[in-house]
């Protein structure tokens, strides 16, 4: 087993804390996501978590940062963002756009009844912690 090192800002604990009781299982699930497909990619060894515009973000050297977060605003739905400039929207948007809700470039949209599609969430995952060496892929090695 390779060495992998998660790197996490304990003020992310208190941002999952701070969520209410009814969506922070949701997050922790997709929390949780993105760490074993970042443990199962050939190449990532360290995991960044921290707090971006305070909310769970999480970067690889060779990817793109990766932010989820629930808005009291939008009190059905969570989501998990993207940079905008990438092309990881606009693809994840061709090959998966039977399984997802979009939200313009930059986020991924689930409501709270939603069964994530977990194998599909795997491969959006692992494309974006990767972008740097996928970004030149027609379809983002997808």
């Amino acid at each position: 087993m390779k060495n992998f090192k998660l790197k996490t800002n304990p003020e992310v604990e208190l941002v999952f804390a701070n969520y209410p009781d009814f969506i922070r299982n949701k997050l922790l699930t997709m929390r949780e996501l993105v760490i074993e497909t970042a443990r199962e990619i050939d190449g990532i060894t360290n995991l960044e978590e921290t707090l971006k515009w305070g909310e769970p973000s999480y970067l690889t050297k060779s990817g793109s940062t990766i932010r989820m977060d629930w808005k009291s605003k939008s009190p059905t739905q969570y989501a998990m963002y993207f940079k905008c400039t990438s092309r990881l929207i606009e693809t994840f948007k061709m090959i998966f756009n039977n399984s997802f809700n979009f939200e313009g470039k930059r986020a991924i949209v689930f409501k709270i009844e939603d069964n994530i599609p977990k194998n599909e969430l795997k491969s959006c995952i692992k494309t974006a912690l990767t972008y740097h060496k996928v970004k030149h892929l027609a379809t983002l090695g997808i």
